[in-house]
């Protein structure tokens, strides 16, 4: 028997449809076929199986007691959902029956892992294949199907995902359950949960409300003038604005921006009606391509931006699409280009699209079906494509307004690769009057090519375009007709909305200031994956972490209180999302899941001896070890003072597990007094001051393992927290 395992029960009805009949349905199966030759589908309900809790492996594990952390089981063991263990059943009396099984999880890593621990949890021994659908159209289900291939090539893609669920489950038992007991030595109530990619998210939103309620508004000024070419025939006068040279750094704050009112007043006054010279002109009409079709986190930060939806919604919205009405392909995507082979359907696509939503028949009239963007490449799909219109033409019932502003979201960026290119005419003027030097700029669009189907800018109420500047050329003499001088004031940043918070999670390493670090992070998926990213903020709402003001995301009390109370190491995105890149190689085959887990498991002893109950108690319950205050720069667990060839030196309380040294006059203030070295904030290191280019500041004594900074006050490090 042949036997079909989906992930969804939607999914499965999907695959029997594209199967020959006739069709015999039975409790939680189908049977396609009739006599030797029939096809037996069945599905999952999500995740059958669990990872056990920490008291299968041990009853000291059942209750939460510092002294029994850490919870490291020695073999790893699933256990049956009660909510779903009747349709395991069913699946392993089918399973048992089966000469060939079909994997058919969604195209995904956590598909992937979704049907494989099932099949490794009854010990399957027959051949196992696997079909990748992306589209739950009749006829797209059926080209997947002609082509399956062996599940063993998925297997390092399985491997990832099993590697990440035991990572999540060792650091969120034992940190939540550690950070939980501190708290409540405190008398603290609740459960403080911390986990690998919510807690960052968390301290996104914390960073960001502090950066707000510590602003402190201060005054800058701009300078503008007004002025016309006296020599040429285009005359007409422009306004440009003060740039500043290194003549006027000591009046401009960190952003180049004029603080001083009577400098700037000084200069107004000084090219009033003054002589100048224009010393550059380029004027260029650039073409820009249309944007790539969308995959869910660019959809969710549409959707959020035009239509202020939550993430949730539009992944609720687009699974609906996919599932229930068949009219999108696969919603949770992380690729934005299409198989090369999918622009011979696009005929049938566009068909479609003004079928189900007609008001775009005039763009499709106009789709130029010739064209050929940059989105067909085979070389840039993976798994899945982006998130683009099928070919069928009739939804399962009426769309509800929710689901008909996606669905023409998703269309609009489909039709944009039939689209010419959208043209910018831009300008720039720089002049000098005297000593001073100006700017003017343009910006239009000429011709908007794929521009008219996007959502106009009226829905954000922004106006990008400049006016025109009049065609001068270098060399050519002007007057200033008009000086003047604003006053305006520094604004704090927004508090996130749901788009903005999805596309800091998405663009995660802005938020780093490491730089190697950063370009590490600018070749990963951010924060989460496209299908979890959705699931991380509705678990931290559900959590009384965050809350919502309008359709503002704040962080509460409780949200404010735990990351006060966490190394930067496990609220900041660093360690994260240098996890999923981890996570990343693996599935491509150059990273090892067993040392990624032996290394998480270094790390999580590490925050375990260097939290607040260090002192009291080492893991496991050991004794407390006699340290140096020095925290270690590979683990942050406390080291000790030990002799060695060349003397003392600071090494890892947790030898020979741990092999991280530090020299001991690292311990000592950099101006020789006896003060208490100040830890860095992001690895315990101690902070030595130095001198930079812009004066001085507190760099990490670990420098370049660590390139923490803080600023100086008085001699003194201003460390997170403190204004100053």
């Amino acid at each position: 028997m042949r036997l079909f395992i989906a992930e969804k029960p939607s999914l499965g009805r999907a695959i029997a449809a594209a199967l020959p009949g006739p069709i015999q349905k039975g409790q939680g199966w189908l049977r396609c076929g009739e006599g030797a030759d029939s096809v037996v589908v069945s599905w999952c309900i999500g995740h059958l199986l669990e990872p056990a809790e920490p008291g299968h492996y041990d009853p000291r594990w059942q209750r939460w007691q510092l002294q029994d952390l850490p919870v490291f089981p020695s073999e790893w063991a699933l256990t049956p959902r009660d909510s779903s263990r009747k349709q395991l059943d069913v699946l392993e009396s089918l399973i048992r029956k089966a000469d060939v099984i079909v994997h058919a999880g969604d195209p995904d890593r956590e598909g992937q892992l979704l049907v494989d621990e099932v099949i490794r949890y009854f010990g399957v021994t027959c051949p196992v294949e696997r079909v990748l659908i992306n589209d739950l159209t009749p006829k797209a289900v059926a080209r997947a199907l002609e082509k399956p291939a062996d599940n063993r090539q998925f297997r390092r893609l399985s491997h990832s995902a099993l590697a990440r669920q035991r990572a999540d489950w060792l650091f969120g038992i034992n940190l939540t359950r550690f950070y939980t007991l501190t708290h409540r030595q405190q008398g603290e109530k609740g459960v403080y949960s911390v986990g690998r990619v919510q807690t960052p998210v968390l301290g996104l939103v914390v960073n960001r409300d502090n950066t707000i309620a510590d602003f402190i508004p201060r005054p800058w000024f701009r300078l503008s003038i007004v002025c016309h070419a006296t020599e040429a025939e285009a005359n007409a006068p422009f306004s440009a604005r003060w740039v500043p040279d290194d003549t006027w750094r000591d009046y401009l704050d960190e952003e180049d921006r004029l603080v001083d009112g009577d400098i700037a007043r000084q200069i107004a006054a000084e090219v009033d009606g003054r002589p100048g010279t224009i010393t550059e002109a380029r004027f260029r009409d650039r073409k820009e391509a249309p944007p790539l079709p969308l995959s869910l986190s660019i959809l969710q930060i549409e959707a959020g931006r035009l239509f202020h939806m939550a993430a949730g919604d539009v992944l609720a919205i687009a699974q609906g699409l996919y599932e229930k009405h068949q009219l999108i392909t696969y919603p949770r995507s992380d690729c934005r280009y299409l198989p090369e082979g999918h622009f011979d359907q696009r005929h049938g696509v566009l068909g479609a699209i003004g079928r189900v939503d007609p008001e775009l028949t005039p763009a499709i009239e106009q789709a130029d079906t010739e064209l050929r963007s940059a989105a067909w490449n085979d070389k840039k799909v993976d798994a899945h494509h982006g998130i683009i219109p099928t070919a069928r033409a009739r939804p399962a019932s009426g769309l509800s307004p929710g689901e008909s502003r996606i669905y023409d979201l998703i269309a609009r960026y489909y039709l944009m690769q039939f689209s010419p290119p959208a043209v910018h005419r831009e300008g720039r003027l720089s002049l000098s009057i005297g000593q001073h030097h100006f700017r003017a700029s343009e910006t239009a669009v000429f011709s908007p090519g794929w521009k008219s189907l996007e959502l106009r800018q009226r829905e954000t109420g922004r106006e990008s375009e400049k006016l025109p500047l009049p065609r001068l050329e270098k060399g050519e003499p002007l007057v200033c007709d008009q000086s003047e001088v604003k006053e305006r004031t520094t604004q704090p940043p927004q508090h996130f909305t749901d788009a903005t918070l999805l596309s800091a999670m998405t663009n995660i390493a802005r938020f780093v200031s490491d730089a190697e670090l950063r370009k590490t992070l600018r070749e990963t998926d951010g924060l989460g994956t496209e299908a979890t990213r959705a699931s991380i903020l509705d678990t931290l709402f559900r959590r009384e972490y965050l809350c919502r003001d309008g359709r503002f995301i704040k962080a509460t009390d409780k949200g404010i209180t735990l990351i006060a109370s966490l190394p930067d190491a496990i609220s900041q995105p660093d360690m994260t999302a240098i996890w999923e890149a981890t996570l990343d190689g693996i599935r491509q085959g150059e990273g090892d899941p067993r040392e990624f887990l032996a290394d998480l498991k270094s790390q999580i002893l590490g925050f375990l001896a260097g939290g607040p109950q260090a002192d009291s108690a080492g893991p496991q319950g050991q004794p407390p070890q006699e340290t140096s205050g020095v925290h270690c720069p590979k683990c942050r667990a406390p080291m000790r003072v030990r002799s060695g060839k060349f003397g003392e030196f600071h090494a890892c309380s947790r030898f020979p597990q741990c092999t991280g040294t530090r020299p001991l006059e690292d311990d000592q203030p950099s101006d020789g007094s006896s003060q208490k070295p100040v830890p860095c904030p992001h690895c315990y290191s101690p902070l030595v001051r130095r001198n930079g280019k812009k004066g001085w500041f507190w760099g990490c004594s670990n420098y370049p393992g660590c390139r923490h900074t803080v600023s100086d006050r008085d001699g003194q490090p201003v460390l997170p927290g403190q204004t100053g």
